[in-house]
């Protein structure tokens, strides 16, 4: 039998509650969906920035951090020092331009941890009021998890299109 090319499709990701099933598969959709097209760019690919739109490797170092900066809302806890430095090197990260091997090694290591976070999520505390940001804005637990991966599944969309637009340029 042949696997479906759709992660939902497949079944319950193990050890994950089934409230959290959708977010879970829209996240491995998205690791299964960006790495094999990044690991082909070159490197002026990966950097284009065709009408001055965000380069794909700005997307790629971008879905782990902001997925790991919501999903520690959804703990309720507060970013650290090192979250905050993460998002500042996002905003540079066109000047610094790592390689697409660097870029995938933080991105398959920061979805590996989403999936193990979701692990350890109790049904029962999906409904807990969170804050957001600096401002305290009001989520819940499955809010700021539902909304991590449908960031993050946004942010796989561009990386698809902007891709396809890359290597037809080149």
């Amino acid at each position: 039998m042949t696997v479906p090319a759709e992660v939902w499709l497949r079944g319950p990701i193990s050890g994950i509650t089934p409230l959290l099933q959708p977010a879970a598969h829209a996240l491995v959709q998205v690791q299964e969906d960006v790495m094999p097209l990044v690991a082909t760019l070159t490197p002026e690919q990966l950097w284009a920035r065709p009408g001055g739109v965000a380069a794909v490797g700005f997307h790629v170092a971008h879905l782990p951090g902001s997925l790991d900066r919501l999903l520690t809302y959804s703990r309720g806890a507060a970013l650290s020092d090192d979250q905050l430095l993460v998002l500042a090197g996002e905003r540079s990260i066109h000047a610094n331009q790592p390689s697409a091997a660097d870029l995938l090694q933080r991105f398959t290591s920061g979805f590996e941890g989403a999936i193990a976070y979701l692990r350890t999520v109790d049904e029962r505390s999906l409904a807990i009021s969170r804050e957001v940001g600096r401002k305290r804005l009001p989520s819940t637990t499955l809010g700021l998890i539902f909304h991590a991966a449908e960031h993050s599944s946004r942010h796989a969309g561009q990386i698809v299109t902007l891709s396809a637009i890359v290597r037809a340029m080149s």
